[in-house]
Parts: structure tokens; sequence; C-alpha cells
């Protein structure tokens, strides 16, 4: 196990690093062009080039005029304009075509019984501060220029969440997955409030920790909130992973993962959300509502009142009860012949641990974030940070309306849906989320060349849908995947065609 110490001071505001990252080389295109850019650029330099090379294309292609502008279209494939109008109703017309639904075999999981190999996977603890120990896990290489991807979790559970991404997808890129500050393995090691006193000066003894009359002085303006999980993840990079990464977050931790990315976009690669939750805490954010703030003094913080822990007690015993976890799990994965029993030991072993309670009364009453994710998506679209959302269908409680809501903002995202999934689609089809999500950081490494997957043979179409296929425990099983691109996707796939072609012209006049 690795164990990492590195102190820093407390800090919410956005920085940049002294220390210098080296950036890849951008070819050809102007050094301060973001990645949407030189997508954009490659579509002017596109559009200009067909117009004058027209002849030399092959006739599957020609040029037409659309309200006025020329524009480059496929004869049978593009139905829209730029950008997105109704979402939800192209999917549904996706699903509707009257021709057949291609199928699609994807590889399944590694599996070391058949020599197919899977990543070795460590776990270290990083002390990020006095008493705040991180655990994380890693699998994978740290070879220079092999992309580092972060996942982070859901509420209630860890980096065990990500198993299946951290041996499979680390046979490609570095991979990390920790486990926010109050959760998962990171609960801390010691009461952080003192025992209360009797009369004989001695300690009573309180298996519960977090109720006690004085907070300890490492714990002093501890509260588990978003804006301190974001904080945690800042760090995390810097002082761990020490260059950008692509980061992943499931509901909780897609909004982290957001929110962290429109504050730091310096350190962000690429974010992808899977089924993210669009909200995150109760009470108001005493930056953006100082007033409202004052008549909810406790926000979290320790020491937790005597009456906070009467009523949270009673939702604790329920929430707790192997009965309820079973419930819970069977309401978010939709296929339920999933095999959830390791996830439900593994989230039944956090809930012994005695600081537990505390550290669940203390999410539940932090304050809300000092943004908001329609505010995070809107900073992320500022600062050209490709989005990727893949959303499970079957999600009782992030709808997909709430990912074709993202879609609307971002119309350059590529939107994966899956069907049939529900709130964790890397655990329940993980063969599908990674085969997506390691085409989506190819697509970006490459500078738009390589094709979005489910859009490799599709003519220019950017509406799709596929039948994904794939073998586990010896069973065929298949998913349909609706995807709604960008026109950016079909500017790609023609931009190498042309790129070609310069390269020919180039070369005779040499």
């Amino acid at each position: 196990m690795e164990i990492l110490s590195g102190h820093s001071g407390p800090s919410c505001q956005q920085i940049t690093l002294t220390q210098k990252f080296p950036e890849k080389s951008l070819g050809s295109f102007p050094p301060k062009f973001s990645r949407r850019r030189k997508q954009k650029f490659v579509c002017d330099l596109v559009r200009s080039e067909v117009w004058s090379l027209q002849n030399s294309l092959p006739s599957a292609f020609h040029l037409s005029h659309y309200n006025g502008t020329r524009r480059f279209m496929s004869l049978d494939a593009i139905k829209g304009v730029e950008g997105v109008i109704d979402v939800e109703e192209s999917l549904e017309n996706v699903s509707k075509r009257k021709e057949s639904i291609p199928k699609v075999l994807v590889p399944g999981l590694p599996d070391d019984s058949k020599g197919d190999l899977s990543a070795p996977v460590s776990s270290g603890q990083w002390e990020w501060k006095p008493k705040f120990n991180i655990h994380y896990e890693r699998s994978g290489s740290r070879n220079t220029g092999s992309p580092q991807v972060l996942f982070l979790p859901g509420f209630g559970v860890g980096s065990f969440h990500y198993e299946k991404q951290l041996k499979d997808l680390g046979r490609d890129f570095g991979v990390w997955a920790m486990d926010f500050l109050g959760q998962g393995m990171s609960l801390p090691g010691e009461n952080p409030t003192l025992q209360p006193q009797n009369d004989g000066e001695s300690q009573i003894v309180n298996p519960l920790w977090g109720f006690g009359d004085e907070t300890e002085p490492w714990a002093d303006d501890l509260v588990y909130s978003i804006d301190l999980w974001q904080e945690q993840v800042r760090y995390f990079i810097e002082e761990v992973i020490k260059e950008p990464v692509y980061i992943v977050g499931n509901s909780l931790g897609g909004y982290v993962a957001l929110y962290f990315a429109s504050c730091n976009p310096h350190l962000v690669k690429g974010v992808t959300l899977l089924n993210a939750t669009p909200f995150w805490g109760f009470f108001p954010n005493p930056e953006r509502s100082p007033i409202l703030s004052q008549m909810f003094p406790s926000a979290g913080a320790f020491p937790l009142p005597p009456r906070v822990r009467k009523i949270m007690e009673v939702v604790w015993e329920k929430m707790r009860d192997p009965r309820s976890i079973r419930e819970i799990l069977k309401q978010v994965y939709a296929d339920h012949s999933t095999n959830v029993d390791k996830v439900f030991s593994r989230i039944l072993e956090i809930t012994e641990h005695p600081a537990a309670l505390a550290s669940f009364a203390s999410i539940m009453l932090a304050p809300q974030g000092k943004i908001s994710f329609g505010e995070a998506l809107s900073r992320c679209k500022t600062h050209d940070i490709p989005i990727c959302l893949m959303y499970g269908k079957e999600d009782p409680w992030v709808r997909p309306v709430w990912g074709q809501q993202v879609k609307r903002q971002l119309p350059e995202a590529p939107y994966y849906q899956i069907s049939p999934a529900g709130h964790c689609p890397h655990d329940e089809v993980p063969e599908v989320v990674n085969y997506l999500l390691r085409g989506w950081i190819k697509n970006l490494e490459s500078e738009g060349f390589v094709a979005l997957p489910l859009l490799d043979d599709e003519s220019g179409r950017y509406d799709v849908a596929k039948d994904l296929e794939y073998m586990r425990d010896g069973t065929k099983r298949s998913v349909r995947v609706l995807l709604y691109g960008s026109e950016f996707s079909m500017w790609s796939k023609l931009s190498s065609l042309v790129n070609t072609q310069l390269e020919s012209l180039t070369m005779k006049f040499r």
C-alpha cells in the first residue's frame, strides 16, 4: 500500500499551479487554440477546402444550400441543423426508425482465468492534512503521454464501485479512484469531537463519534460539503497524480467532477458525467445567501447538536438496515441479475464505522456549493472543457430528462443513453461504459481524427441507435445505446479525408 503525505493550507480560491505541466503538441494548430476551437478550425478548413476539391471527393457527398448557407452534407444522413433542437424528440426518433438496429460486438471485461489479464490494482493512503487520510486505488500506466483518468464515486460508496474500470481501463490508461472525505474508507480515524466528561472527570465512553462537547483542533471548520470535496480533488491531482486528468463522476461524483472542472480548468482534459445529480445540499451557502444562511448556524459543522443526533439516528437506523440497502440497490440497478453482493457488503461495512452516523449528518446538513450545477456547466463551456454524457435510461432518481437538459446547454457534447441501465451504468453495464469511455478519450487524444464511439460508420449521421452486444459469464448480453452527437462529429470525420488530400497536393508542388 502506498502512503503519501502532503499538508497544504486550506484554500477555496482558483489557483494557477507553479508547477508547469507539459502540454502535448497540437500539430499545426495555433498554440492557444482550445480543443473545441481546433475542431471549429478543422470544420472551417473542411468547408473551405471541400468547396474547392468537391470534384475529387466521393460521390456520396455533395454541397447543398440550407437557408442560404453552404453546407457539406451527406445525401442520406443529415436530418438536423447545427445545435440541438429537441434532444428527447431526436432520441425517440432514432429508436423508431424503420431500418433494423445495427449490432456491435464490444469487448467483455478481462478474464484472468482465460489469459485475458486485467490491470493490477493497488490501494494507497494519502494524508492531505493532519488526520485527513484519503483512501484511493490506482491501476495502469504512469508513463509520460499515457492519459490519466480519475473516477469520483457517488454518495454512500467509494472507490470500490469502480473496480471494473480499474481492472479494464487500466490496461490502456493510468486509472485512479478516490473516496471522498467522510465516505467509504476516507472516514476519520479519530473522533472529531472531545468526549463528554462525567463528575469524576473521566470520559464517558460513546461508541458514536462526532457528538461530543467540543471539536478537536484538527476538525475545526470541518464540514463534509461539496466545496470540501472539490478542494480535495484539486490537491489530490496536484500532489499525487501531478498532471491534468480526464475526470469521470457518477451521481454525486458527477456533480463534484463538473464543479471541480469549472473551478480548475487547467487540471482537466475532459469530463464524463454518469447519471450526474444536478443538485446537492438542502441549506443555503453562506457566500451566496449570507442572510438566509444565518438561520442555519450548524451547517454540518462539528460538534453536531444533540437534537440533530436524535433526528439523524432515526433516519440512519432505517438507512443502514440491510433490508433497506438491498431495496435501494434493487431500485438503482435496472438489471436485477447484476451481482451486487460485493457492493452490498462494502456499503454495510462502511455503516459499522463509529464515525458513519456523524459523517452522514454532516453531509445532510452541509450547505450547497458556492456555484450551482448550471453555473458549473456554463463555466466549463466558457473554458472549452470537453464533456461526455452517459446516462442509464431506467434511473429512478436522475431521470434521462436531466441529462437531456445538459445536452441542450452543451450541444457539442455527445450524449449516450443506455438501456436497460439504471443509476450506476458503470457497474451495471461496465463493458458498454468502458467501451464508450475508451473511445471518447481516444477521440480527444487524436484531436478528433479518431471517430467518436458509434459514429465510425455512419457517414455523417450524428443521431445513432445501436445494440451493443458483449459476453459475460459465457452468456451473450445486449443493451441499446442511443447517441445524439454534434455537427463536429461529422466534420471531424471529413477532416481526415481532406487533410490527406491536402498533403497529397502539397507533395505534388514540392
